[in-house]
C-alpha cells in the first residue's frame, strides 16, 4: 500500500495541535477558550477539534498589532491622513 503525505494543512486540529498553532501551551491555550479569546472545539463522535480557520480568525482579532491594517484604514473610507 502506498503512503500520501498531506500536501495541505489539516483543517481540523487536536488541542495540542491548536494550542502549538497559536504559538501558546495547553494551559494558556485553555484559558484562552474559557475566555473566548479562541474558539470552542468541534465534537466528531468521542474527538474535539478545533476548527483552523476560526483559530486563525480569532489569533488576528487578539490586540497587540501596532501596525494599522491598510485594509482596514481603507475601508473606513480614511483615505487622508492628517
Amino acid at each position: 500500500m502506498r503512503s500520501y503525505s498531506l500536501s495541505y494543512p489539516p483543517r481540523g486540529l487536536s488541542r495540542e495541535e491548536a494550542a502549538r498553532y497559536v504559538g501558546v501551551g495547553v494551559t494558556k491555550f485553555d484559558q484562552m477558550v474559557a475566555d473566548r479569546r479562541m474558539p470552542k472545539p468541534k465534537k466528531i463522535d468521542s474527538r474535539v477539534i478545533w476548527d483552523r480557520l476560526k483559530i486563525e480568525a480569532a489569533f488576528a482579532d487578539l490586540p497587540g498589532d501596532d501596525d494599522e491594517n491598510i485594509v482596514d484604514f481603507l475601508l473606513q473610507g480614511n483615505h487622508r491622513r492628517e
